[in-house]
């Protein structure tokens, strides 16, 4: 059975409403998802009921930016029911947290020179959800600011670190969130630990508590030993291995359900959460 269990809607930064998202897996003969927008859970409820139609089961699930000396790392949290009241309570502050740093970055746009408003990238977000970097990309395509000859791969790159409207996250920890995701009757999972930039953080991160990593992941143009690698290190280290495409819109090189995810991660995840 296909899954993907990392997948953005508009109710974050991702382009495709919960309909188109799984209109698009259904016909890609995908039936588990995980909905885990950036910072809310509001498609959630939402995406379960309108996956009847299309007898598609959705886990409910969450992305999380965290601060972790001085990088960006992001966690995924998946759930059985995530309508916990404390975790809808603090993710109102994270959601500001987000939007914060992504008008910093917009800042450093304006700076280099680059014609960008904040009005614009409010207009590409949804009105409760946090606004992310995407709705940056999302704004410089709608309002066609003179990126003709630039790829979206060197936008995207803008904002890593090292980029020129690289902003270092400094809202809520990792040790914080993770303790949430867990006293919210969640399972944390380390995302993407390849686009992590110092790599010696990785074990350290797994080291905190024992949490799930994302070991199935696109990784673009970098080394498919990747996998390979993280593959061992989640025997060694963690809870169990999730994967998925991460996909938002347009600039992403993988689509939905296009990263294989084997059989025995699926099992191990819904065991865990006691979901069938």
């Amino acid at each position: 059975m296909k899954a993907d269990l990392h997948i953005h809607t508009k109710e974050s930064d991702g382009c495709l409403t919960i309909e188109e998202v799984l209109e698009t897996a259904f016909n890609k003969d995908i039936r588990i998802l995980a909905i885990t927008d950036h910072e809310t859970t509001s498609g959630v409820e939402k995406a379960q009921n309108a996956a009847l139609a299309y007898g598609i089961s959705v886990i409910p699930g969450v992305e999380l930016s965290t601060s972790y000396q001085e990088e960006e790392i992001h966690i995924l949290g998946y759930y059985k029911n995530i309508n916990n009241d404390y975790l809808q309570h603090k993710l109102v502050q994270f959601r500001k947290n987000k939007t914060r740093t992504t008008y910093l970055m917009v800042e450093k746009l304006r700076l280099k020179g680059l014609k960008i408003q904040w009005e614009q990238v409010l207009e590409t977000a949804s009105n409760d959800g946090a606004v992310c970097k995407s709705h940056i990309m999302y704004a410089l395509k709608n309002n066609n600011l003179g990126l003709e000859n630039i790829t979206w791969t060197d936008v995207a790159s803008w904002f890593k670190p090292g980029g020129l409207a690289y902003v270092p996250y400094q809202g809520n920890s990792y040790q914080e969130v993770i303790d949430l995701i867990f006293e919210t009757g969640g399972l944390p999972v380390l995302a993407h630990p390849g686009l992590i930039k110092n790599k010696g953080l990785i074990k350290d991160l797994l080291a905190y508590k024992p949490i799930g990593l994302e070991v199935y992941y696109g990784y673009w143009d970098q080394k498919k030993d990747l996998i390979t690698y993280f593959e061992a290190l989640s025997q060694k280290m963690a809870l169990l291995s999730t994967g998925g495409s991460d996909y938002h819109g347009f600039f992403s090189p993988v689509g939905i359900g296009e990263v294989p995810i084997p059989k025995k991660c699926l099992k191990e995840l819904k065991e865990y959460l006691q979901i069938e």
